[in-house]
């Protein structure tokens, strides 16, 4: 709906803007200051360009191709790519069966979603390929900010508010340069990316940096479990986006390999657990 009037640098930069007002003003009414070090700076930039800069350009980008059911159902394959960039990181620790078995599903799911026996339909490769980059960014994010951040102890309500705002600041010169699409200014669009800015890109980060704190990043990815259920809904009722029967047979085979790689069903002689 967004890209109604906003250019996909537009859709990114907004949502950036509108996140980062939104947890600048969290932050000082529960007294939190922004981390001033370099070094934080530095890793939490990096954190914004992983979650935030590539991800929102990308996704808008794919969007003028995609139906959001389709980019949503993508996105849940987060905790693969996030458990894909743990194993690459702790190249020590050898991968477990449960792991490679539950990368594998995921993968199947998503040939099934995009419907590959039909050579992808009406979706264009370069759409499905940057989805699948902005979802490899995100699988990276969260064991990067689990290292290099998460050290740093600094409040959650701080970090999430200086990655906003350093995304938005990145993201301002491409938004100057070529942001709107159309003066026009629809009441539903306008909504939708207050929305998706101030709850997508605002309060939702504070809780998923809180989740990561306690639980590690491969919880906190878990996220996404949830992301395909709410695309589809929402999609269908506000967009009269039309579903294949593929798309959400595929989405529930690449969340069961989620769960699997991240042993939340496990296989025992006796019986399997979830």
């Amino acid at each position: 709906m967004g890209l109604e009037f906003l250019t996909p640098f537009g859709v990114a930069f907004v949502r950036c803007a509108l996140g980062a007002a939104t947890l600048l003003i969290i932050a000082r009414l529960r007294g939190h200051s922004l981390p001033k070090s370099r070094e934080a700076l530095f890793h939490i930039w990096v954190v914004a360009i992983l979650l935030n800069v590539i991800p929102g350009i990308f996704y808008a980008l794919a969007e003028t191709e995609v139906t959001s059911v389709l980019a949503g159902i993508i996105n849940a394959v987060t905790p693969l790519m996030t458990i894909l960039a743990i194993m690459v990181v702790n190249r020590e620790e050898k991968p477990r069966v449960s792991q490679l078995i539950g990368l594998l599903l995921g993968f199947t799911g998503v040939l099934i979603v995009l419907g590959v026996w039909q050579g992808l339909g009406d979706n264009p490769l370069w759409a499905i390929a940057v989805l699948l980059f902005a979802v490899t960014c995100y699988g990276i994010s969260f064991p990067y900010t689990r290292r290099f951040v998460m050290p740093l102890q600094i409040k959650s309500e701080s970090i999430v508010s200086l990655q906003l705002t350093l995304a938005a600041l990145t993201l301002l010169p491409l938004f100057l340069l070529d942001g709107i699409a159309k003066d026009e200014y629809r009441l539903a669009p306008v909504l939708a990316m207050i929305a998706l800015g101030v709850f997508g890109s605002g309060v939702a980060y504070i809780w998923n940096f809180k989740i990561m704190e306690l639980a590690g990043s491969a919880i906190a990815s878990s996220v996404t479990y949830l992301t395909p259920v709410v695309a589809i809904i929402v999609g269908i009722i506000f967009l009269n986006e039309k579903i294949t029967w593929y798309e959400p047979v595929g989405a529930l085979v690449v969340l069961l390999g989620a769960a699997i790689a991240q042993e939340r069903i496990r296989f025992s002689r006796s019986s399997s657990r979830l």
